[in-house]
């Protein structure tokens, strides 16, 4: 963080954040550079993440970036000549990033704007859901450089995909439009682009809306149980759901729905 803002919002390098009621909306500005990372930016997106987390009355994320680009992955001008340490902890400093969006109990939402290449795509991918711009280009095109994604896209793109077309993907490098995108299932909506932040927006108050606990405990259990066994999973799903059902906002949601009113949800 570089300084403090207002009490509400602090102020990250690269990053625009806006608060609407319980959804807040960051956006990555380095539109310059297509917004590509750099140590700095990813320092200040696992920072946001890490304040997110702790603040209880954000309910939900929406992660997007400015002009042609949501991220064209990392900042090549800033690590090409690295030595191995020095590469190794910049590629360490951002599977921390990826972590800190993955581990906020909040659900983020990445509004895809234009390319999300490389790190870029790797970082939709740490995200729970994905709405992009007619506009999007994902790809993950490392292979052209000699290199292989360092993120955890390999891994990711072939449990979505299934592993014969993320070889194909990952060893061409060919980029991937939205539509594509939503017929592999790494994207959940295609909208027009003039029309992506206000779509976000309302999936992300449909979000907010819902108990923060169970919503919470739901993101956890799905990235949690995918590598699982089934039974195992089915345990810890089992688990929550108990625990869950002592909460007030259990007790809340099912008071209402039996007075046929709506509920009001606490976090608690």
């Amino acid at each position: 963080m570089d300084r403090a803002g207002t009490t509400d919002v602090p102020v990250f390098a690269f990053l625009a954040l806006e608060r609407t009621a319980r959804v807040l909306t960051v956006t990555i500005s380095r539109e310059e550079k297509l917004n590509a990372m750099n140590d700095r930016m990813m320092e200040a997106l696992t920072e946001c993440f890490r304040w997110i987390q702790r603040q209880n009355d954000i309910h939900a994320v929406v992660l997007t970036g400015v002009g042609k680009a949501f991220m064209a992955g990392a900042d090549i001008g800033g690590y090409h000549d690295f030595n191995m340490g020095q590469f190794f902890d910049f590629q360490d400093q951002g599977r921390e990033m990826y972590r800190s969006i993955e581990a906020c109990s909040k659900p983020v939402i990445a509004a895809v704007n234009g390319y999300a290449l490389g790190g870029g795509f790797e970082l939709a991918m740490a995200c729970d859901l994905v709405i992009a711009s007619e506009k999007a280009k994902f790809g993950l095109p490392e292979v052209k450089l000699g290199l292989v994604p360092g993120g955890g896209g390999i891994q990711k793109l072939a449990r979505v995909a299934g592993s014969f077309l993320a070889k194909e993907l990952l060893m061409t490098g060919r980029f991937i439009e939205a539509a594509e995108g939503k017929d592999l299932r790494f994207v959940n909506e295609v909208t027009e682009h003039d029309k992506l932040r206000e779509t976000a927006l309302r999936l992300a108050a449909q979000l907010a809306e819902q108990a923060p606990l169970a919503v919470q405990a739901l993101k956890k259990l799905v990235n949690e149980g995918r590598d699982a066994s089934l039974e195992t999973a089915q345990a810890y799903d089992r688990s929550y759901l108990a625990s869950l059902f002592c909460s007030e906002d259990a007790k809340e949601g099912v008071a209402a729905f039996v007075e046929k009113r709506q509920a009001l949800f606490q976090g608690k």
